[in-house]
């Protein structure tokens, strides 16, 4: 057997998290969910800007999912919180 292995790169992953987030927001169209709670408003705004521009693939065509990060206070406690709702577009 030979040290190197000629094939193709491995198939897609259809059942990422994105995938499987992106696929309950569309059961629930334009229902605001909460979708990640990164640890800084920076991360925030980058993963709501990722979803409203499907740079991830899960959230294609881009303009299908809204998103917006928001810091919110609760008892004292400081989150960042992104919110994404399916509102339509190509499946």
């Amino acid at each position: 057997m030979s040290d190197v292995e000629f094939t193709g790169p491995p198939p897609r992953r259809k059942t990422t998290k994105h995938a499987r987030i992106a696929s309950l927001l569309r059961e629930h169209p334009e229902a605001w969910a909460v979708v990640r709670r990164p640890a800084t408003m920076a991360r925030a705004a980058a993963a709501a800007h990722a979803i409203r521009s499907a740079l991830l693939s899960a959230y294609e065509p881009a303009g299908s999912y809204e998103a917006v990060a928001r810091t919110v206070i609760d008892a004292g406690q400081t989150e960042h919180r992104v919110y994404a709702r399916y509102v339509g577009g190509e499946q």
